[in-house]
């Protein structure tokens, strides 16, 4: 019998409630992504009283119990009643969703949090929250909870009281302490190195502000773990961070300042020796890593300037060699920050700028300013090598597209070259299809014996791959094992890359769990990282996780993934238990392969992205670059060799079980 649909049965969900019921609409997810967003919020509520000249201080202090508390010195929220509310403005911040100071920009010319749902939501999900005021001359304090009512229902950060006048204060800013709620997340467990990095690089975007980071969960030379930041170089010092790894062609970088049509422009520059571009956006101290507006505009002034000089030079001729903008990018290391009002990013996760005023104001400022210090006589030098450079990347790129046009008239059917080599699935659905990129012939067989054929496909990979990240672009089109991958995906290959074309949704790395296969994790991740991005960002590339174990008693087989499951299994089985430890995907038969790696019921994923598309950069030049020295330092301090787990591979992608 079909139940009748009236009007009584629409549910409106008040105050914090649709929080609660839908948190991944506001923090992304309920796993450690979405714990660490709700800091992000909260710090960056402290960071724009700062940016906007107000405080110069922000500390961030993990509890024991995984409480957090943000404290700045800036204004401190109002306390004052609302006029429509009728309660202290502290009150409506942490209850109302859309509710805040940066609707108009008479509080706050620039901010980071844009929508007004930042400070409610995480008091929404939060167990209890605790907010003290230190405001002319006086501390308030306000309690909010999170409890079951008398039905069951949870109540979402429900005030405990009205605001409280504590006595006379000294200072003056905002401290807020906040519980996560156990009940909503997965884990309550935030990362020291994660939330440090951000903080860091908050520090190098505002540099105005000393940020200090306590962790009261670990102690250290009987102190607890600490970091403290404060960069009064800015972004300068922010390029010269992320060329640490790599030789920079000049030893200063080009500072770029103005202001236009209300936008403010900050970019730094500095050319390395590398054959890979690195260009980092930021609005308001948001990471826009899929770019937009301003880094079109960087890159068209950046274009202009540089043609404008191999004009002069007379490297560009009406007939001959012509450069391209990938030309003048080759070893570039840029990082763009924006201040501006009225904020339009594309889509919830706030990755990609909109504006077109955005565009037309960068690109003035830089082509004006950028002109002017490679004109300067003092800097003939560095225009000269600039040039040389990328005159060489263009008789490079000219070389590629013959070898690539000729290979092209070579093989008509873009797919001969993967004759005998690719076992194809029969689906015509692009989205629902999978690529496995597996480890060795042997593993290759069991694959494609296992798989199922109607959305799986396999393509076994001989040997290592070349680390791109030594090579240019014209050594990774001629490398077998990567042509392979790239005329397997059907998308074209780094600018030419068209998401609309991919043939697969998943392309699943399937390798050994040995020292071995995390090398050619490493070196396939920073294949895609250099050269398929946007695979990334948006989700499409995988890891998949094959068993270390097998414990076994009778007939009852139980897989696991790590040393605790494995032991957690053998206490399960009992007495008369064997393990069998599994050194390679081609110990398993075809059958053991599709139910513990490959079927979708029953496999374990993880999920690469990008989340912070400058850290991931830091991270690739140091474990895939030429410093043995730094290599040799980032796995002592940071990879745990009793543990094997995909995440250790490389750091620099933030990876997420799907």
């Amino acid at each position: 019998m079909t139940k009748e649909y009236s009007a009584s049965d629409i549910q409106v969900l008040k105050g914090l409630d649709a929080v609660r019921r839908r948190p991944g609409m506001y923090i992304g997810s309920t796993g450690s992504r979405g714990l660490h967003h709700m800091l992000w919020e909260i710090v960056d509520n402290a960071i724009d009283e700062a940016a906007n000249g107000f405080g110069d201080k922000v500390s961030v202090t993990i509890h024991k119990d995984e409480s957090v508390t943000v404290e700045d010195n800036g204004r401190g929220i109002p306390v004052g009643l609302h006029p429509e509310m009728k309660v202290s403005g502290v009150e409506v911040v942490f209850t109302q969703l859309h509710a805040g100071g940066k609707f108009d920009n008479a509080n706050y010319e620039y901010s980071g949090g844009l929508h007004g749902v930042g400070a409610s939501v995480v008091n929404a999900l939060s167990s209890w929250m605790i907010v003290d005021v230190f405001t002319g001359g006086k501390q308030y304090t306000q309690e909010f909870h999170s409890y079951k009512d008398s039905k069951g229902h949870i109540q979402s950060g429900r005030p405990k009281g009205p605001l409280t006048e504590v006595g006379p204060a000294h200072k003056r800013g905002t401290v807020v302490t906040y519980m996560p709620d156990k009940r909503v997340f997965e884990t309550l467990s935030l990362s020291f190195d994660k939330v440090s990095k951000r903080l860091r690089e908050l520090a190098f975007l505002t540099k105005t502000v000393k940020i200090s980071l306590t962790d009261e969960r670990v102690r250290e030379d009987g102190k607890y773990k600490s970091a403290q930041y404060n960069f009064q170089g800015g972004i300068v010092d922010f390029v010269k961070f992320l060329n640490k790894e790599k030789t920079p062609i000049h030893e200063t970088p080009i500072l770029i300042e103005g202001k236009k049509d209300g936008v403010e422009i900050s970019v730094a520059i500095q050319f390395n020796d590398s054959y890979t571009e690195g260009v980092f956006s930021f609005v308001n101290n948001i990471p826009t890593p899929e770019g937009g507006t301003h880094e079109t505009g960087f890159k068209s002034a950046l274009t202009k300037v540089m043609n404008d000089m191999a004009r002069s030079a007379g490297l560009i001729k009406d007939k001959g060699l012509n450069f391209s903008g990938e030309d003048y990018r080759e070893g570039l290391c840029a990082v763009i920050s924006l201040k501006m009002k009225n904020v339009q990013f594309e889509g919830q996760t706030k990755t990609k700028l909109g504006n077109t005023e955005a565009r037309t104001a960068v690109e003035a400022v830089v082509s004006e300013q950028l002109a002017m210090v490679l004109a300067d006589l003092n800097n003939a030098k560095l225009a000269a090598d600039l040039l040389e450079k990328a005159h060489k990347a263009a008789r490079v790129r000219e070389a590629a597209r013959k070898a690539k046009n000729l290979e092209r008239q070579k093989n008509k059917l873009e797919g001969a070259p993967l004759v005998g080599k690719l076992s194809s699935c029969t689906g015509k659905e692009p989205k629902e299809n999978e690529l496995f990129l597996v480890e060795g012939d042997s593993a290759g067989g069991s694959a494609k014996q296992g798989r199922d054929r109607r959305f799986q496909a396999i393509l076994p990979l001989r040997g290592k791959p070349l680390n791109v990240e030594k090579k240019r672009i014209d050594q990774v089109m001629s490398n077998e094992e990567f042509r392979s991958i790239i005329t397997a995906l059907g998308a074209g290959f780094d600018s030419a890359y068209d998401e609309s074309a991919l043939k697969y949704d998943k392309v699943i790395i399937l390798s050994d769990a040995d020292q071995d296969g995390a090398h050619i994790r490493a070196i396939l991740l920073t294949f895609f990282f250099r050269y398929y991005r946007e695979m990334l960002t948006n989700g499409h590339v995988y890891i998949g996780q094959p068993p270390l174990y097998k414990v076994y008693k009778n007939s009852e087989n139980i897989y696991c993934y790590t040393e605790d499951e494995m032991k957690e299994a053998a206490e399960k089985l009992g007495k008369g238990y064997k393990i069998q430890r599994y050194k390679g995907l081609g110990e398993m038969n075809p059958e053991q392969l599709w139910e513990t790696t490959m079927r979708p019921e029953s496999r374990a994923l993880l999920q690469v992205t990008i989340e912070d598309a400058a850290e991931a950069e830091t991270m690739v030049s140091i474990l895939m670059g030429d410093n043995a020295e730094s290599r040799k330092e980032y796995i002592a301090n940071n990879v745990n060799f009793n543990e094997s787990s995909s995440e250790a591979d490389m750091e620099v992608m933030i990876v997420e079980r799907a």
